[in-house]
């Protein structure tokens, strides 16, 4: 149970709608002992007609109120099915006042405090809260990444994927592609991915800051990766729109423009432009330039 609402006006309804039974049903009990009498009297009313002493109308009176009792139980037991439903609808009306989560998880905020209105529905401004907790199921826990339109042509469903938490930077993090969302942002360029992990651990939480790195068939990934280097992604320059990395060289620093691929967790994978050893500066002032001298220090 999340909440417990104001159910003051629906046990009302609910003992009025009891109480319209039990006296319908009261009722009902009383026609049913004045229909045995009438039928009594009918059955004397018919051997004294029989037998000449009483009038016929007397025995039109007599089945008359017989009859008319019958239709008065009839009527008496529809009131009562009638009043049994109201209870029904006013004892649901009882348990809606009790808020209850619609799968298992963890309350990770509580959006209400007591004595707040609440609605599912935006109405009186500021003053109406539209929901009373946030819910999580952490065994449903999944990354949504917008991938480039211009790409997703290479994503499909049941793909490798290596997530890696900006909190755990070194833990890389088995996945797969769940679904593509049938269905492209106009103004991004991108198309949604849910991608699910092959297991859960405690350390991922909602709402962290991933990366992922989509992996392609054995075969290419070895191609690439053998005409490939990776460095820090901090080692990576943006100069103009040209992606430009500074290595190291006798003393000073060299500009060099290179071609990047994809991304391994907090690495980049360069294509073209770099060669097994060289020394990539990674950190160090903005203005660096071609040819600066620099000091290496270990």
């Amino acid at each position: 149970m999340l909440a417990l609402l104001d159910d003051s006006d629906a046990r009302v309804r609910l003992n009025s709608a009891e109480a319209d039974r039990n006296a319908t049903a009261a009722a009902l009990t009383d026609f049913e002992v004045q229909l045995e009498n009438a039928e009594r009297e009918l059955h004397r009313t018919q051997t004294l007609h029989a037998q000449g002493v009483s009038s016929t109308q007397a025995l039109d009176l007599a089945r008359t109120n017989a009859d008319s009792l019958r239709a008065k139980i009839a009527l008496a037991k529809q009131q009562t099915k009638a009043a049994e439903e109201r209870i029904r609808v006013a004892q649901q009306d009882v348990e809606n006042c009790t808020v209850r989560s619609p799968y298992s998880g963890i309350v990770v905020s509580k959006d209400a405090q007591v004595g707040e209105m609440v609605s599912p529905i935006s109405a009186g401004g500021g003053f109406t809260r539209t929901g009373i907790a946030t819910v999580v199921d952490m065994q449903s826990l999944e990354i949504e990444v917008d991938v480039n339109e211009s790409y997703i042509a290479r994503v499909r469903e049941g793909m490798p994927v290596i997530a890696t938490l900006d909190a755990y930077p070194d833990w890389k993090i088995p996945a797969k592609v769940r679904t593509v969302i049938p269905s492209a942002d106009r103004q991004k360029a991108t198309v949604k991915v849910r991608i699910s992990f092959d297991q859960l651990d405690p350390r991922i939480l909602p709402d962290m800051g991933v990366k992922v790195t989509f992996l392609g068939d054995e075969p290419k990934t070895a191609q690439a990766s053998a005409s490939s280097v990776l460095i820090p992604q901090a080692a990576v320059r943006n100069d103009n729109g040209s992606s430009v990395v500074f290595i190291y060289r006798d003393g000073r620093v060299e500009r060099r423009a290179v071609r990047i691929g994809g991304t391994r967790g907090s690495d980049q994978e360069i294509v073209a432009g770099l060669t097994n050893g060289d020394q990539v500066v990674v950190g160090g002032a903005k203005d660096l330039h071609d040819g600066a001298q620099v000091e290496l220090k270990r």
